[in-house]
């Protein structure tokens, strides 16, 4: 019986999913493979490889990934510095790369200049630089042809031959990458992607999809494609982000198979300059955020279920600041006020 695990250090040719369907489709004669069936004493003698962190706490090895937000929130700017860190061993926002893996960064609509320009600038702060090919990058402007789409055979195929030894795949962004699988709302559309997604986690890889959110919040499209993935990562402007402020957000965990604790607490970032005029990151919890925010709304006079309405919170969430906010003196009592014959 065949290994079900093929790690990408062998380098092993087999006949999968994607090239039977070629195969049958070019007539060539070719059948898909039988499935394999193992029972359970067998399958717990196996010695599978262990899950390791590629980006502690939330990006493991074989594992399908989705970061998505609004145009112009900042994906791009998220999925660079997680494919800079990984390549280099090094780090980004709260998250940590303990080695360096080969990463393929796909980009499907910026310019190569601008793409030059954002690399280049994580490039002047970054603490651990990418080895010679351990950061490999395809860009539309460098194409003789179209960019590969992976709803079709023929892109999943020019995308595999090109992959190497890559440990992680970033494409940004999905609509631009994988463009005839019908309209966005249908399951099936997602389908063949998935395919491809699920024989890239059976090769070792790990894959992260960088997208678009609708207008509701959630990622745009059919839900079944968060069904397959490890971890769905939201990026979301603050209730008091102002237009022209540049990239700052609120780094939400919706889905996270294998976080747990503290490790999906939201975070709020943003794209700073230091002291020598370099763009670096100013990173905090978004709880902390929060609690400061409550604290000056209060002070303004917005009541707790105001300030859950204009921040898009639980008012629970809300209380729970409110109420830590008037143990430390920071805001007067509800019933203080009440006997003082304030609002």
């Amino acid at each position: 019986m065949r290994d079900a695990f093929i790690p990408i250090e062998r380098g092993q040719q087999f006949l999968d999913a994607a090239d039977a369907r070629a195969a049958l489709r070019e007539g060539s004669g070719h059948q898909v493979p039988p499935l394999v069936v193992v029972g359970i004493h067998d399958f717990l003698r196996q010695e599978l490889p262990p899950r390791e962190e590629i980006l502690s706490p939330w990006l493991l090895t074989q594992s399908l990934n989705m970061i998505h937000s609004w145009r112009g929130v900042g994906k791009t700017h998220v999925a660079l510095g997680i494919a800079y860190a990984v390549a280099a061993g090094g780090s980004f926002l709260t998250w940590k790369a303990e080695r360096p893996r080969k990463v393929l960064y796909i980009d499907g609509e910026m310019p190569a200049t601008s793409l030059q320009k954002r690399l280049a600038a994580i490039n002047l702060v970054a603490t651990a630089e990418p080895a010679e090919g351990m950061l490999n990058l395809i860009t539309p402007d460098l194409q003789i042809g179209p960019m590969p789409d992976l709803a079709t055979v023929s892109g999943q195929a020019a995308v595999n031959e090109v992959l190497g030894a890559a440990e992680l795949i970033v494409l940004d962004n999905l609509s631009c990458l994988a463009r005839s699988g019908g309209k966005e709302n249908e399951a099936e559309s997602w389908r063949p992607v998935a395919e491809w997604a699920l024989e890239m986690r059976t090769r070792g890889r790990s894959v992260v999809f960088i997208h678009h959110s609708a207008k509701t919040g959630q990622q745009r499209g059919t839900s079944k494609r968060e069904d397959l993935l490890d971890a769905v990562l939201r990026l979301k402007e603050p209730s008091d982000y102002r237009h022209g402020e540049g990239a700052r957000f609120e780094v939400h965990y919706e889905k996270a198979r294998d976080l747990h604790g503290t490790g999906n607490r939201p975070l709020t970032v943003g794209l700073v300059e230091d002291a020598q005029g370099r763009q670096v990151w100013d990173v905090g919890l978004a709880e902390d955020s929060t609690f400061d925010r409550v604290v000056a709304m209060a002070g303004d006079g917005l009541t707790r279920a105001e300030i859950a309405q204009e921040l898009e919170c639980n008012r629970s969430t809300i209380y729970r600041h409110w109420r830590q906010a008037e143990i430390q003196g920071l805001i007067v009592p509800v019933e203080t006020k009440r006997k003082r014959g304030q609002r």
